[in-house]
């Protein structure tokens, strides 16, 4: 694969990521995006369905991974950088999604900071933002 088909695959996986975000409101339940929209720091927590909110975060993860595990692989070209990617994700999802389980079913508003960036985590690719100047930085001391 040339230079410029890889750039161009990275460009959609990009986009890609842009329209999971662009489209969240249609494709998953989470009655937390208008809530931290407004000043939540004096509102109630909302009405949820605590099965429902769980399975869409989850679902939005899995998404947000799988592209960018493939953004992942077409930049350094490296099956090991994503196994070891799997495995960041994997672990960040277990300890992520616990701690989103615990400011979900206990919440108090002065938790509603760290729970709206554990949610942050949980729902946006900031981990590929992570990974990608680790793995680069990692190559270029190599």
């Amino acid at each position: 694969m040339g230079k410029f088909t890889k750039y161009i695959w990275i460009g959609l996986l990009f986009c890609l990521l842009a329209l999971v975000r662009f489209f969240e409101n249609e494709l998953f339940y989470d009655p937390y995006l208008v809530f931290f929209q407004n000043d939540y720091l004096y509102l109630d927590s909302p009405r949820r369905e605590v099965a429902k909110l769980v399975a869409s975060t989850t679902l939005r993860y899995v998404i947000n991974t799988v592209i960018s595990l493939g953004v992942l692989y077409l930049f350094f070209k490296d099956k090991s950088v994503v196994k070891f990617s799997v495995i960041v994700y994997a672990i960040s999802y277990v300890i992520l999604i616990a701690l989103f389980l615990y400011f979900m079913l206990n919440p108090k508003q002065e938790d509603y900071y760290v729970f709206f960036n554990i949610r942050r985590f949980l729902i946006q690719p900031l981990i590929l933002l992570l990974l990608l100047p680790a793995y680069y930085y990692q190559r270029l001391k190599v």
